[in-house]
């Protein structure tokens, strides 16, 4: 009892000075959360002792897990030379040369301080050069912490209207009423009925967002003619393709979007760019970019930050992403798909109806026989949220093992075959213990 009594304490007295104990609710779990006190590699050691393998990451964002040497020190020396400034750092500049040379649509960049920063920015900035006021966005997708952004990332069978037209739903009580009729819901994949919904709008849609694999939508990839049709969708209506990789951006070498035809016009990037510090970006057409330009004479966006672009983050990211090379972004691939192949195998063992989806180092498991298509079929009722907190707590108290809370993993490069087969071992031993209720919920759903 004594070493759950050390964060029971912490945690009462989190709660007299932070609303709900907690500033994120992702790390908020009942009756308190454990408190991190050290963590290497893809190890955190709580502050009770207990030591977990960790397949989070910190929500996807630490590429090279936790206390990856090179970053450190070179954090540590440019920590000696200051934080932030007033002043331009050069690592922004070699930083942006970097990723302006990795991926083929970015011909020019604008740092930030978070994923939900570069997106608000890329939704601002595609207003300022079309002119319009409205954006399109996939239901169930997830793009941060911005009202319009927010839009429909919740939605559920009690207010999301006809597939055909889906409602356009606000997250946050007390939501202006406007911001809603500014957002144009589409179903994911859905080239018909998403064309449909568009033109009804053409006018007035200054960009169409996707997320790639989105992860709230179910993890599943954008088809290949999905994006093309939207691309020329978007061509045919002087509006712009706008792509959200603040997550995805780990798939391949160039980002998720190496593996289509097309390219975005602009494209949001977070979490692993900032090699474990708070980090966005914006980037894309340098003839969209300008409207963030200060040597305009009429500058469309103004637009500023104090800690974008901080020479510890720009330093951060630019070592995780020198890293993160072609050799590195195969690797772990790979080990991905080794994870998702034995997981099928553990699946099929347990005699469960699990399948999996995703893409690159990232992958998750749904409670039914076949992969999800679409939001409404990955959405998870009432009785299947429930059955996945059961096996996340399971995988987290009795396998000691960190996964993301929509029964998600995503890897770090740091991650072995021997923490695959860790995992592997524990979801089967999980999937047994639960094959009740999962089977039940196939039935009755």
């Amino acid at each position: 009892m004594a070493k759950k009594e050390q964060s029971e304490e912490i945690y009462n007295r989190a709660q007299q000075v932070i609303s709900g104990g907690v500033s994120r609710n992702t790390v908020f779990r009942k009756p308190y959360p454990n408190y991190a006190n050290t963590a290497s590699g893809c190890f955190i050691t709580d502050i009770d002792g207990t030591v977990r393998t960790d397949f989070a990451n910190n929500m996807a964002a630490l590429i090279h897990g936790h206390s990856f040497q090179p970053i450190v020190e070179a954090v540590i020396n440019q920590l000696r030379k200051g934080t932030a400034y007033t002043l331009a750092s050069e690592i922004e500049v070699a930083f942006a040369t970097h990723l302006t040379q990795r991926v083929e649509s970015f011909e020019r960049i604008r740092f930030t301080n978070s994923g939900t920063e570069a997106v608000m920015a890329m939704i601002k900035a595609s207003r300022a050069f079309t002119g319009r006021p409205k954006i399109a966005k996939a239901e169930g997708a997830y793009h941060g912490t911005y009202d319009f952004a927010e839009v429909s990332q919740m939605a559920n069978p009690s207010n999301w209207g006809k597939e055909d037209q889906p409602s356009s739903v606000p997250l946050a009580h007390g939501t202006p009423p406007c911001v809603s009729k500014d957002v144009i819901i589409y179903p994911y994949n859905n080239i018909e009925r998403t064309l449909s919904i568009l033109d009804k709008h053409a006018a007035d849609i200054a960009c169409v967002i996707v997320d790639p694999v989105p992860h709230r939508v179910g993890l599943m990839p954008g088809n290949e003619s999905f994006i093309e049709a939207l691309y020329s969708w978007t061509r045919k209506n002087e509006a712009l393709l706008v792509f959200d990789e603040v997550v995805t951006f780990r798939v391949n070498y160039g980002g998720a979007q190496q593996n289509y035809t097309v390219k975005p016009d602009l494209t949001s990037l977070g979490k692993i760019i900032g090699g474990g510090f708070p980090v966005g970006a914006v980037a894309g057409r340098a003839d969209v970019m300008r409207v963030f330009d200060p040597h305009e004479k009429n500058l469309l966006l103004p637009y500023s930050g104090t800690f974008s672009a901080n020479p510890i983050t720009m330093t951060a990211g630019f070592v995780a992403m020198e890293h993160f090379n072609q050799k590195a972004v195969e690797t772990i691939n790979a080990l991905s798909s080794k994870a998702a192949q034995q997981i099928r195998e553990a699946i099929k063992l347990a005699d469960v109806p699990v399948s999996l989806t995703g893409a690159g180092s990232m992958f998750r498991m749904h409670l039914r026989h076949n992969a999800p298509l679409t939001y409404r079929e990955a959405y998870l009722s009432p009785p299947a949220k429930k059955i996945i907190n059961d096996l996340l707590d399971f995988m987290y108290y009795k396998e000691n093992t960190l996964m993301i809370n929509t029964f998600s993993c995503m890897l770090s490069t740091v991650i072995t075959q021997a923490e695959i087969d860790k995992l592997t071992d524990g979801l089967y031993r999980a999937f047994k213990k639960y094959k009740a209720p999962i089977v039940k919920l196939n039935e009755t759903e």
